[in-house]
């Protein structure tokens, strides 16, 4: 009976040793073996973030979408600068005169209209900046679904790592339900220990199920972003421990500000209109139409030439209301820019916002929360074995470093979430930065079993023996000292 309570003592240490890696729970020290896989199972295929990244650059239709609009644009620059085609004219006149019933025929009349002040130079520089745009808009496109696919990527990192950490937590307060009951027969415990200890089983239960009901929608939703719909179920590979970019938000306005595609986009567009006004105002000036050819004069059997010259003369409309608007047109393409910029600085502050909050958050829990969470587990296990604490007071100091290490792990998501918004405003590619993870502060050897003093010889039950389990590294070490 005194070992079993020791089992049921032992639960703060065993509660601390999770990782938030769902890949990390492969095996356990002082575990059983896990069973091999059986001959017919069909092992679930593994994606890391550069695999679905690749997958989304290969077949995501938003992408080729954007290459089309590049062929489109640069056909239409080609179309725009090409020359009217000549005019060929065969006429017939005075057919059945008396004179000659064969009449005066004129064929061929050729006509070529000449294009006059470079206007077919200016429609091609017009609509080369509409290709030059498309390509910054293929930039733009490519950044973006990075960005998207990353946020996906740490949504599905997170919500497994949830649910590995959940798991663990169901399947050892489970174990202590079952052990709390047994004391309860030999009345080494209240009933209220045991009602209490059921309460937070069933709590977080309850978390487990919705946590893995989240799961298979979050990976369908990054098959859609990566452009896959029907993408091979499978467990995204990542954790969450990496140490995070050192973004700056001074510097990371200027760089963005400095190259970001949507801004050149607008500055070309900008020079566009420009073209655009200079074509409006040379279309006053007429083009002319030069025509030849050959007359047959059936009365009086003669053959003749013709030379014509003709133009439009530009007296009442001289495309002033194409002027003005042409003039509006440039007005507007200045204010985008600005625009752009605004939004651009909107969107790196709102991104950057998030990111620092969630960074300094992420910080305090690695430092001093989950530490003091931590220490707060053994310094109640420690009373308990000593007789001061009722187990109660065990349950609750377990339940908050429970809660705590599920709280860090949101706050890490939300991080690399805002980080993976400003990778894409920054145009990263190789992304994130491959650093170690955070190391733990040196003065808080946390990963210590042997530091619990045994239990004070006392009346009442005493942990006598510690489970297998409480030699297992804590969570809060392994967050932190994870390689």
């Amino acid at each position: 009976m005194l070992r079993t309570l020791g089992k049921l003592g032992a639960l703060g240490l065993t509660i601390s040793h999770f990782v938030t890696s769902p890949l990390a729970f492969a095996a356990e020290p002082g575990g059983a073996e896990p069973a091999p896989p059986s001959a017919n199972a069909t092992p679930e295929r593994v994606y890391t973030l550069s695999e679905l990244v690749a997958i989304g650059l290969n077949s995501n239709p938003r992408l080729a979408q954007a290459r089309l609009a590049i062929d489109n644009a640069r056909g239409r620059a080609l179309q725009a600068g090409l020359y009217p085609n000549p005019t060929i004219d065969i006429l017939g006149d005075e057919l059945g005169d008396q004179t000659g019933r064969g009449g005066i025929w004129t064929t061929p009349k050729v006509s070529q209209e000449i294009v006059t002040a470079r206007k077919l130079r200016l429609n091609r520089a017009a609509v080369n900046q509409e290709a030059n745009q498309a390509v910054l808009g293929l930039q733009f496109q490519r950044y973006q679904l990075l960005a998207e696919i990353r946020e996906a990527y740490f949504s599905v990192v997170t919500i497994e790592s949830r649910i590995e950490i959940l798991r663990r937590i169901v399947s050892i307060m489970d174990e202590s339900v079952e052990q709390t009951e047994n004391l309860l027969k030999a009345r080494q415990v209240a009933r209220l220990d045991l009602v209490q200890l059921e309460v937070q089983a069933e709590q977080f239960r309850a978390e487990l199920e919705a946590t893995e009901q989240e799961l298979p929608a979050a990976f369908r939703r990054l098959a859609a972003i990566v452009g896959v719909a029907n993408l091979p179920k499978g467990i995204v590979a990542g954790d969450l421990l990496g140490e995070l970019p050192p973004y700056e938000l001074d510097r990371i306005q200027a760089y963005v500000l400095g190259i970001h595609p949507n801004i050149a986009a607008a500055r070309a567009g900008v020079e566009r209109a420009q073209i655009l006004l200079r074509r409006a105002e040379v279309e006053p000036i007429p083009n002319l139409t030069l025509s030849s050819g050959y007359t047959r004069q059936n009365q009086n059997k003669s053959s003749d030439g013709l030379i014509g010259l003709s133009f439009t003369l530009p007296v009442w409309n001289r495309n002033q209301g194409n002027i003005q608007a042409a003039q509006a047109e440039l007005g507007s393409a200045i204010q985008q820019v600005t625009r752009v910029e605004n939004s651009l600085t909107d969107q790196v502050a709102t991104a950057y916002r998030n990111f620092t909050a969630a960074r300094r958050r992420a910080d305090r829990y690695r430092t001093a929360i989950l530490p003091r969470a931590e220490e707060t587990n053994q310094l109640s296990l420690k009373a308990y074995q000593g007789g001061q604490f009722e187990y109660l007071r065990v349950l609750e100091a377990q339940r908050s470093l429970a809660q705590s290490k599920l709280e860090y792990i949101r706050v890490l998501s939300e991080a690399w979430l805002a980080a993976s918004a400003i990778s894409g405003l920054t145009l990263e590619d190789n992304w994130p930065p491959r650093m170690q993870p955070q190391g733990p502060p040196a003065s808080e050897p946390l990963d210590s079993p042997q530091q619990i003093p045994p239990p004070a010889p006392r009346a009442k039950p005493r942990i006598q023996e510690m489970n297998a389990e409480t030699g297992i590294r804590p969570l809060v070490a392994q967050l932190l000292r994870h390689r």
